[in-house]
């Protein structure tokens, strides 16, 4: 509830819902549905006003058919989906996203970009990414940590090569 408060007339994001165990989801539908929470300690509801967005891995509507998740909450958070593809099938935006990630990690360090080699990009369009966006991340933090001269080369990634695919 503490979470729910400080999120009072903003945004609430609730990462993996799909993994909240049933006694959550109860707890979560019922303050969906009455938009008012009981502070820990307290005796008495306050009202809130937040819009929430929620993520998951997991198909939502396949876990209720299997019991796992509460069909009302489902469909309190199922207003608006947005289905995002794996990053593995979208090996096009692996460029765009690779000089967004870059660019925050420098400047976040308080350096100049680096450069990537265009064979370490291509090793990066051709990775499978099981962790997706996240391992993109940890992979290049990595690879910056490592490189020399401000410059990532394909050994500076340190991809397996089980994960990686020919694809162009």
């Amino acid at each position: 509830s503490d979470l729910v408060q400080a999120a009072e007339r903003g945004t609430l994001f609730l990462d993996e819902v799909g993994d909240l165990p049933l006694a959550m989801q109860v707890k979560l539908l019922r303050v969906i549905q009455e938009k008012k929470v009981r502070p820990v300690g307290d005796t008495r509801e306050e009202s809130i006003d937040v819009r929430i967005i929620s993520a998951t891995h997991r198909s939502l509507a396949e876990q209720v058919e299997a019991g796992e998740f509460r069909q009302d909450l489902f469909y309190r958070l199922n207003v608006i989906e947005l289905k995002m593809p794996p990053l593995r099938e979208i090996p096009e935006d692996i460029p765009l996203m690779v000089n967004e990630v870059l660019g925050r990690l420098a400047r976040q360090g308080g350096t100049a970009p680096p450069k990537i080699t265009d064979d370490a990009l291509m090793s990066l369009r051709r990775y499978d990414f099981p962790g997706n966006v996240r391992e993109l991340e940890n992979i290049l933090e990595r690879a910056l940590a490592l490189c020399s001269e401000n410059t990532i080369h394909v050994s500076d990634l340190y991809l397996t090569q089980s994960a990686s695919r020919d694809k162009p």
